[in-house]
């Protein structure tokens, strides 16, 4: 019997527990789930995780200490779409598969997205004179399953709909979105950017001074990726710079202390990040990761592995 461990601080919604054992129930080996939700000590994962067969995590760090401490551990699945908390290259080391669930959660970021662009740009519903959605200019720097989504609601704000894309250009131009030649020209020509791409490889710091000095006075930055695809010192350059831009995120940068002494109404962070947030994200996500390592343990299925094979 293979033993699935849930590790999760932030805990699946009780109906994507609910679910996930109904697939189990169903699947046609047996399987052992255990939970553990709402742990504060690491030294309860790398117990729990000792005689462990598959992992799913949310945001939990699952680092080499982790692989060390689980000998039998064959698939770990992240329940989302970034995997920058699963140490890739540990996992290789030790044959262990590693996938995320691309997709499940899209939705809910793309709609968070949209809702901290308007939240820009109605001057944070602070009384003062803001700006509308409706033949603003939005610009997707990267265009996967979250900028998908933005597009498509931007569409009925009635937004004109721009991309940057090194990867994806015959399917964003397929849809009717116009693909910028570079980066550069999707900076200066947007009234909001909305940030899109992982921290990985050439992402890490890529929103830097050379693309940020292109936009617009006025322009609102939206980053619900991560924090770790801008250049912060120079984030904080063009902002005094050009006192007209707003950066709206779900994730505090490490400089907040100098957003909150020179920025004031210019920027928001939620508490946590927040983009995945929501119960039905929660249940999707849940769901594919179970529903992912059932399928590699009866079919040898690794469609969404994201470590080398």
């Amino acid at each position: 019997m293979k033993k699935i461990l849930i590790a999760t601080t932030k805990p699946f919604a009780p109906e994507a527990i609910k679910k996930i054992k109904k697939i189990l129930s169903k699947a046609n080996s047996e399987y052992n789930l255990e939970l553990l939700e709402n742990y504060t000590d690491r030294q309860n994962l790398l117990k729990a995780v000792a005689d462990a067969n598959a992992l799913i995590v949310r945001s939990d760090k699952v680092d080499a200490d982790v692989f060390e401490a689980a000998p039998k551990l064959q698939v770990v699945v992240r329940g989302g779409a970034g995997y920058d908390n699963v140490d890739l290259d540990s996992a290789t080391k030790k044959g262990v598969v590693v996938m995320n669930t691309p997709g499940q959660n899209s939705n809910a970021v793309a709609e968070l997205a949209i809702g901290l662009a308007l939240f820009g740009l109605r001057e944070k519903f602070s009384g003062k004179s803001g700006g509308e959605m409706r033949g603003r200019t939005l610009g997707l720097h990267g265009f996967g399953y979250v900028a998908r989504n933005v597009f498509r609601i931007a569409r009925a704000f009635g937004m004109k709909v721009i991309v940057y894309t090194r990867y994806s250009k015959g399917a964003a131009a397929a849809i009717g979105l116009k693909v910028t030649n570079s980066l550069e020209q999707l900076y200066e020509k947007s009234d909001i950017v909305s940030i899109h791409v992982p921290a990985r490889g050439e992402h890490i710091k890529s929103v830097s001074y050379d693309v940020l000095k292109y936009l617009k006075d006025g322009a609102v930055v939206v980053n619900t990726a991560r924090k770790e695809v801008i250049n912060e010192p120079d984030l904080v350059r063009i902002m005094e710079e050009k006192p007209g831009i707003k950066y709206m995120s779900d994730i505090t940068p490490d400089c907040e202390d100098v957003f909150q002494e020179k920025f004031e109404g210019r920027y928001f962070f939620t508490p946590k990040k927040a983009g995945a947030q929501t119960i039905e994200a929660n249940i999707n996500a849940g769901v594919a990761a179970v529903q992912q390592i059932v399928a590699f343990f009866e079919n040898g299925d690794t469609t969404y592995q994201v470590n080398k094979k």
